[in-house]
């Protein structure tokens, strides 16, 4: 997809103008992956899942059961076709003129409907942020009685890092369930492509899935409320390779920034792993040597950097799962 130099400009104009509290450097290790991702004791954490890529794409369900593995209760409410790069675009879904993605529903099908053969998985036919809301609004009340705890979005086939961020539907989805109370968070994984459902199992699915649970797993450990109101968590995962990040445990998570600090205008961040008071952007975090991930905590509003305030918060809560840098 293109970018327009107004779009590039309304860009430049969210590096000057949002961060309000100070966001961090840290980094998340993985070693005991087994040891993070215990069943949760108690009453389930209700979730709710979206992306951009479609209800039909494989990471999208090998999330679900990953995330169902380790005690959440979830259920699915995506696009009915690959809906990626379409922001926040939000459309009332109407009917399904040429089927749904992978044949995964006829043509004709109504704007709204689930998998004969597991209720939880639903599509919407509009966007990301439609379908997103439709799950929270209506979905949540059927399966749960209310809102979800928590929204997820992902994991999406491709980064999400930086100026993308505004573009990406994935990212749009996150930020509407901010927006609507429920804590979101987006996960991007750097390797594959979009696969069906029922295609074979790509290690890096399960990696990405895995490893997205044990985020959420962190953060719902850490108590309620989960993260500050108008507050979303963008993760981003360095590709999957047989010579290096080929299993979950190799994978350290680092606190970042969305976007580039600019030199005395952007406020200083939270501090941490001796970092002097300035995070690293999610760019440097992915392309550092080994496995690095990024956690980045944006405003849902502008989906630019939270301030030092918000994204301590974040460091605190995470804190069992993120490590440093290597200097």
């Amino acid at each position: 997809m293109g970018v327009t130099a107004s779009q590039v400009l309304f860009s430049v104009l969210i590096l000057f103008s949002y961060s309000d509290d100070l966001p961090s450097l840290f980094t998340v290790r993985v070693s005991a992956l087994g040891a993070v991702m215990l069943p949760i004791a108690g009453q389930a954490v209700n979730i709710v899942q979206s992306n951009d890529d479609g209800w039909a794409e494989k990471n999208l369900r090998r999330f679900y059961n990953s995330l169902t593995d380790a005690g959440f209760s979830t259920f699915i409410s995506a696009p009915a076709e690959d809906q990626s790069g379409r922001s926040s675009l939000d459309s009332p879904q109407d009917s399904v003129d040429d089927g749904c993605q992978f044949g995964s529903c006829p043509r004709g099908s109504p704007p709204t409907g689930r998998n004969s053969s597991e209720p939880r998985f639903n599509y919407v036919n509009s966007y990301p942020v439609t379908a997103m809301k439709y799950g929270i609004n209506t979905l949540a009340k059927e399966f749960y009685g209310g809102k979800p705890d928590i929204a997820v979005a992902g994991p999406n086939v491709g980064s999400n890092l930086g100026i993308i961020t505004q573009f990406s539907g994935t990212i749009g989805a996150a930020t509407a369930a901010s927006k609507l109370g429920v804590p979101g968070i987006a996960f991007s994984g750097s390797s594959g492509e979009q696969t069906a459902w029922n295609a074979p199992l790509g290690d890096y699915m399960t990696i990405y899935a895995d490893l997205s649970t044990t985020v959420t797993q962190a953060l719902v450990s850490s108590g309620k409320p989960y993260l500050p109101s108008n507050t979303w968590l963008n993760v981003n995962y360095p590709k999957v390779e047989n010579s290096s990040c080929s299993s979950a445990a190799d994978f350290k998570f680092v606190l970042s920034r969305i976007y580039p600090a600019v030199p005395f205008i952007t406020d200083g961040d939270v501090q941490t792993c001796g970092n002097g008071g300035r995070l690293p952007t999610e760019r440097d975090v992915i392309g550092t040597k080994g496995c690095h991930a990024s956690i980045s905590v944006g405003v849902a509003d502008s989906k630019g950097d939270a301030g030092v305030a918000k994204q301590t918060i974040v460091r605190d809560k995470l804190k069992s799962i993120l490590s440093c840098l290597p200097d």
